[in-house]
């Protein structure tokens, strides 16, 4: 009989989820004001969702990769905690340099590197939870994380506007250049980064792996371990998936040239054509014997992901790709639909970006707000109730920014949208630790941000595409799209097993 975990105490859960005040204050900084600086150097409004490609593609290599690492890592620092320091200076570092920018594509470049260094702290800090809580404190650490992520979210986006309104520091600049306002709160961003993960380092010490080890439910792991021990060896399944992966983005990238669309969409299908050589080179690895490295580790795992996470992975792919779309769009949407102006050297424009910052401020304010509630509406009902509701309720909220053309009430769908920001922080990750075992807890937490990742991508590749062709290069459109994605996210939550 495995060896239950002890319960900790709320200021011990309270130490451990710290680090993630800082990790969202500097996520909040990337996407409440990075379309604004690219806007500034001149970025065209259909290729926004272009350049914001290289958040989610770092994502998608970088997470697996760390996953992977910190489960067979044990050194003094421990087994996460050495990857949320190097994340958090490289992290800190990024946020320095990204409002100095002095043109378009260094700005993009830094995207790059700093949204690189934010997954390599984030990635383990959620295989931490999983890691140092039993299963009954599990929401509650969840819940604590979205708690940070909200109030770290909402000091970040307020900032530019504090900054400008309070303090009269400038908020707008010569042509391509950032405003003042906006480089302050990157540089605090950066020191509120390092410092928050710190405290997280020094004030809580992590289960050893021999201790780890106690804690397993044996007959379960004695299962996932054979079926992976199966699928490392059988090169076959690989190639399988492969060429099926293959075939559809070959036949999908040669449709989309002979319909003469945009050079981005085809991002998604020579994505989907990547990921299937990528499973036949690791089934010609396996053939050859070579089964002991981390690609072919990673694929293997990918294969045989549990039930419920192949289940959450469809409810994270529509969530995802509403938040994506929300992120990348709100500032140009606000600004053109609301305020009536996309000069981006205008003093209304700016007002209108500040104003994005407010909005987003509120729904990051309201979700550590309802971290807490969701705890309890989750314990009257259940997590995938709880979590089907905030969804649609989010969805309905994000698409009802259409309908407003004053600046005031755009706060109000925002509330909504933190309902669901809440739950999406938290409740996924509830009920996917519950189905995962506890040595590869690392891996399979950065194989599941492929469903964070995915979307993204495919968000990065059509939306500038669908914005310009269907809907005239009105990009408030966007976030009626986001909406309906978000409403049918909620309800396949039906479909998901909560093993516990």
């Amino acid at each position: 009989m495995k060896k239950e975990k002890r319960a900790l105490s709320f200021w011990q859960i309270w130490n451990m989820s710290f680090g993630f005040f800082g990790i969202q204050f500097g996520f909040a900084l990337q996407n409440a004001n990075v379309s604004r600086i690219f806007q500034t150097l001149d970025a065209d409004v259909s290729k926004i969702a272009l350049y914001w490609l290289a958040a989610p593609v770092t994502g998608l290599i970088v997470q697996p990769i760390i996953g992977h690492l910190s489960d067979n890592t044990w050194t003094r620092l421990g087994r996460r905690r050495p990857y949320f320091l190097v994340g958090a200076l490289l992290a800190s570092i990024a946020l320095l340099v990204m409002p100095n920018s002095p043109s378009l594509w260094i700005a993009v470049g830094m995207l790059w590197i700093m949204d690189a260094s934010i997954n390599i702290s984030m990635e383990p800090f959620r295989a931490f939870v999983g890691d140092m809580l039993p299963s009954k404190q599990r929401t509650l650490g969840f819940s604590m994380q979205s708690f940070f992520i909200g109030t770290g979210a909402i000091i970040a986006s307020f900032l530019p506007y504090v900054f400008t309104n309070w303090l009269n520091i400038a908020n707008t600049a010569p042509d391509g250049e950032i405003p003042l306002s906006v480089k302050l709160s990157f540089y605090i961003g950066g020191f509120v980064f390092l410092a928050s993960v710190l405290w997280t380092i020094f004030s809580t010490k992590e289960y050893s792996p021999e201790e780890l080890a106690e804690f397993e439910d044996k007959e379960f792991e004695r299962q996932l371990k054979a079926e992976q021990e199966v699928n490392i060896k059988n090169s076959r399944n690989d190639f399988k998936i492969g060429t099926i992966f293959l075939s559809i983005g070959i036949a999908v990238t040669v449709l989309l040239k002979f319909i003469h669309v945009d050079q981005e969409v085809f991002i998604f299908s020579i994505g989907l054509g990547l990921f299937g050589l990528l499973e036949i080179i690791s089934g010609l690895l396996k053939k050859a014997g070579k089964l002991k490295n981390g690609f072919v580790a990673v694929i293997s795992d990918f294969n045989t992901m549990p039930t419920t996470m192949k289940q959450l992975a469809v409810v994270q792919f529509f969530s995802w790709f509403a938040l994506f779309a929300m992120w990348i769009y709100t500032t140009a949407g606000v600004t053109s639909h609301v305020y009536g102006t996309s000069d981006t050297t205008s003093a209304l424009y700016n007002e209108g970006a500040n104003w994005v910052g407010i909005c987003f401020g509120i729904y990051n304010g309201f979700a550590a707000i309802f971290a807490f509630w969701l705890i309890y509406f989750a314990k009257i009902t259940n997590r995938k109730v709880a979590h089907a509701v905030s969804l649609v309720i989010g969805g309905i909220s994000l698409a009802s920014i259409y309908l407003i053309t004053n600046p005031v009430l755009l706060l109000l769908p925002f509330v909504g949208i933190g309902l669901a920001w809440a739950s999406i922080l938290a409740m996924p990750y509830a009920m996917l630790t519950g189905s995962l075992p506890a040595q590869k807890m690392g891996v399979y937490m950065g194989i599941f941000n492929f469903f964070i990742v995915i979307p993204q991508i495919l968000a990065a590749s059509i939306l500038g595409f669908v914005v310009k062709s269907a809907f005239s290069n009105h990009p408030i459109y966007a976030l009626i799209v986001g909406g309906i994605s978000m409403i049918l996210a909620g309800i396949l939550v039906v479909f998901v097993k909560d093993r516990d």
